[in-house]
């Protein structure tokens, strides 16, 4: 008898839920030790469950997919997080990743492609529909007609992931004021009077 690979749902559809441990459990390879409809109970019982793959939602209530992605991560770093969600926008995608996410799949997925991507994953793959796909291959490819220099597209890309003045400053090995002076330069050449509108346009022109 074959050592299954252990899976735990954490989706507060339930029907969704329901379909996605049937499809999972017809396989021969595969099981859903546990479903949840939050993160709480799931990272709760982790240490119990001890599985190899979570499928894991976003839009979920009390801990997000996001939060719950990096904590579980933290409790455990072999586990591998598959996020299934309906949002498919750069932002919530490159959260996840950097939540540590190892795939990202929309929740219209066929039965087919969702244990084709289980499968990848346990291969060491990294599965992503395809509109996933090509929007991180975008967003690797900067303008290459940026109007900040170089050390301006760090500093900004540095606070755009929520890191503070000072501890920007830290990781370049420079001063407070230093950055101070890069902020300014680039509020003037993006024409713009905060960090938010800063990142925003940055990011529109794919400066960052």
């Amino acid at each position: 008898m074959s050592i299954k690979t252990k899976i735990v749902i954490i989706e507060d559809n339930e029907e969704l839920c329901e379909i996605f441990v049937e499809v999972i459990n017809n396989t021969e390879h595969l099981e859903v030790v546990s479903s949840y409809n939050n993160c709480e109970d799931a990272l709760k019982y982790l240490k119990t469950d001890l599985p190899d793959i979570v499928l894991m939602d976003i839009d979920l209530p009390g801990i997000n997919g996001i939060e719950g992605t990096k904590r579980l991560k933290k409790l455990s770093s072999k586990v591998k997080v598959i996020i299934i969600t309906v949002f498919e926008n750069s932002k919530t995608v490159f959260d996840a990743l950097c939540a540590g996410a190892i795939g990202y799949l929309t929740k219209n997925v066929t039965s087919h492609k969702l244990i084709n991507a289980i499968d990848e994953t346990i291969s060491g793959g990294a599965p992503m529909s395809m509109n996933i796909a090509k929007m991180v291959v975008q967003s690797f490819q900067k303008s290459p007609n940026s109007i900040l220099t170089s050390r301006e597209t760090e500093v900004l890309t540095m606070l755009s992931k929520g890191n503070s003045y000072k501890s920007v400053a830290i990781h370049l090995e420079v001063s407070p004021n230093t950055i101070k002076y890069h902020v300014k330069n680039i509020y003037d050449k993006l024409q713009v009077h905060n960090r938010e509108d800063a990142i925003k346009k940055a990011s529109d022109n794919k400066y960052i």
